[in-house]
């Protein structure tokens, strides 16, 4: 097999451009799906039937159809609804944080749940309202044991951010793409691409990995 460096090392600059607006989308994606993920996973707990419909409703719609979908319906349909065009950084970075949002929700909930009841009832005895018990005593105790689940939910979005290729937002993928289209080789390209998001995913697993080591410490 004849492996050309010579491509890659053309192809360099704007593989670097591509990664850079990678982490860019995963981490606008992390950011923006984490907080919305928080308020939906709250109201989706809510005892009231009417509250909490929506947010089931949400959850499901986005843990059930396919990323690709979602991202072809805001990048056609929702973003130029609201603005009269259409933006390929801006629909990748509303796809990925919506779709984020659902799963960690669910990371959310279930952390939430996980904690006993005791520990709401005891923090209200001490004269604590509900969003106090929550925010000081429930939650931090919730967020220790969603460390793993949200890497896990971090890492597959940077993964997942490689679908934006498919709407031209210039990430790793679309310079690989367009390295293949204009020289009709497939190794260069990709394997690149594979080992750029390798490197991007490994890193963040070490990052995730020291802070639950420290918060398991504390």
């Amino acid at each position: 097999m004849d492996f050309r460096f010579d491509l890659i090392w053309e192809y360099a600059p704007f593989f670097l451009k591509g990664t850079f607006l990678t982490i860019g989308l995963s981490l606008a994606g992390i950011f923006i799906g984490t907080i919305l993920g928080l308020l939906i996973g709250l109201g989706k707990l809510s005892r009231r039937r009417l509250i909490s419909m929506p947010f089931d409703w949400y959850i499901t719609f986005f843990r059930g159809t396919p990323l690709f979908v979602q991202i072809f319906l805001i990048h056609f349909g929702l973003v130029p609804f609201f603005i009269g065009t259409t933006n390929a950084i801006a629909a990748a970075i509303l796809a990925l944080s919506l779709n984020a949002a659902a799963y960690i929700a669910e990371i959310f909930r279930a952390g939430i749940q996980s904690i006993e009841r005791g520990q709401m009832e005891a923090a209200r005895s001490l004269g604590m309202n509900h969003v106090q018990a929550m925010r000081y005593v429930i939650l931090p105790q919730a967020v220790k044991r969603m460390i793993p689940p949200l890497g896990n939910e971090f890492i597959v979005l940077i993964k997942e951010s490689s679908l934006a290729a498919l709407i031209a937002a210039p990430e790793i993928m679309y310079y690989g793409r367009a390295m293949q289209g204009a020289h009709l080789r497939s190794w260069e390209p990709y394997l690149t691409a594979a080992f750029i998001y390798l490197i991007l995913t490994l890193s963040m697993s070490f990052i995730l990995n020291r802070i639950e080591r420290r918060l398991a410490t504390e």
